[in-house]
């Protein structure tokens, strides 16, 4: 079903994925004629050169409403989602992908379980069929994620969730640059639930999920949402002032004591320490109003849309 007041928006951020569009479409088609609801499947083309999303201006899109947002080049699948999620026209948002790692079968688990009043539901992987070092880097990031950010993130990791009209609105009125948008989904508290279900294998094409993407996205998941980082390094003010201070302590025993040491280098070796310790403590401090501030003025756009296009 079709029409102008859609029940729910399904955002697919997609980049070079070709072979992945030709089956999805259909795919899509029978879904949603199966489902039974008024639906607008947003497509983002995160900057993709090889024709995708011409080809999907193409295509009929039975059984749901279409609208096409390209972006002026790649900005990253979680600025992609921003820019689906603030084109969105239904309250209920849910986001999947298109290399059919996760089928649109799903949202039928989501919406229900968002019928018993959830705001945020969100897809646990219970079981990944990956490479030994995604599985790694995803238990890695979850691990670090539970212990420095959010003590309830699942253990599993999850990049599909699905949210009413409040979540929607807090991220559109909040959107945060070098960041996570599942992180900040999180955070924001309101009721939440999940499912859980079994990630398959990728359709064609190779993941444009590079591991230098997954380190920059684990570096501005902790930084943007941890104060520990920074807390570290007044805490190795401390240390090194502290030890600096025994050091002293030992130096000027043992010279009133044995007599035995070389003027000058230890006491310069204990200035240091204690001078250096001292310096890195007064940058943490200052470092924690430049971080709050520097993330409160920065208004770089987070994505540029080129064009948008409807398909009812």
């Amino acid at each position: 079903m079709s029409g102008s007041n859609p029940e729910m928006s399904v955002v697919i951020p997609f980049l070079d994925e070709m072979p992945n569009l030709r089956e999805l479409v259909p795919r899509l088609e029978h879904f949603f004629a199966s489902l039974g609801v008024c639906a607008e499947v947003i497509f983002v083309d995160d900057g993709s050169t090889d024709g995708g999303f011409e080809y999907l201006l193409a295509q009929a899109h039975r059984g749901y409403d279409a609208r096409f947002v390209k972006l002026s080049r790649n900005f990253g699948t979680h600025s992609a989602l921003r820019a689906g999620i603030l084109h969105a026209r239904a309250d209920r948002v849910v986001n999947i992908y298109a290399d059919h790692q996760d089928p649109p079968e799903l949202i039928r688990s989501l919406r229900a379980r968002l019928d018993e009043g959830y705001d945020i539901v969100y897809a646990v992987r219970a079981k990944v069929a990956s490479g030994k070092l995604e599985r790694m880097f995803s238990r890695i990031y979850a691990r670090l994620i539970r212990t420095l950010v959010f003590k309830d993130y699942p253990p599993g990791g999850f990049d599909i969730v699905m949210f009413n009209g409040k979540v929607k609105a807090e991220l559109n009125l909040f959107p945060e640059p070098d960041s996570s948008i599942f992180l900040q989904i999180v955070t924001f508290g309101f009721r939440q639930g999940t499912v859980s279900y079994e990630r398959q294998g990728r359709g064609a094409g190779t993941s444009k999920w590079t591991l230098a993407k997954k380190v920059k996205l684990l570096i501005d998941s902790v930084l943007s949402f941890s104060y520990v980082p920074i807390r570290m390094v007044s805490i190795s003010g401390l240390v090194l002032a502290a030890v600096g201070l025994c050091w002293a302590v030992a130096i000027l025993a043992r010279a009133l004591v044995f007599r035995d040491l070389v003027p000058g280098w230890p006491s310069l070796i204990a200035i240091l320490m204690i001078g250096f310790g001292a310096t890195n403590f007064a940058l943490g401090i200052v470092a924690e109003y430049l971080w709050r501030t520097l993330n409160a003025a920065r208004r770089r756009p987070i994505f540029i849309v080129d064009r948008v296009v409807d398909r009812p």
